[in-house]
């Protein structure tokens, strides 16, 4: 990841409230949540949730998805890593010292 890339996605998550919404939707896994829900679940308003999220797709940090009416966003995962892998890519000598993250498994009954 270039160093550029790498600053822009630091500064995406140098505000409270974004990285706040970060973390619920790396916890929310691969489905996501529904802007309405992440709202909800920050005690945001719209206008500022949106704002918030503009800045977090636009450093390619969450993704949009529509399905009706309803615009669920979910965390980017491979962006994620990518930023942990640049982080600490000098880390232990330069060998990978931690393993990529995944989404959680959905759970089958």
């Amino acid at each position: 990841m270039e160093i550029k890339q790498t600053v822009q996605r630091l500064a995406a998550l140098a505000q409270e409230n974004r990285l706040a919404i970060f973390r619920l939707l790396v916890q929310a896994g691969a489905p996501g949540l529904a802007a309405g829900k992440i709202a909800e679940a920050l005690n945001l308003a719209p206008a500022t949730l949106s704002f918030h999220l503009k800045e977090l797709a636009h450093a390619g940090l969450v993704q949009a998805r529509q399905e009706g009416r309803f615009i669920y966003y979910s965390a980017d995962y491979a962006a994620m890593n990518a930023l942990i892998a640049s982080l600490t890519e000098n880390c232990c000598g330069g060998a990978p010292c931690l393993p990529a993250c995944q989404p959680p498994q959905e759970q089958t009954a």
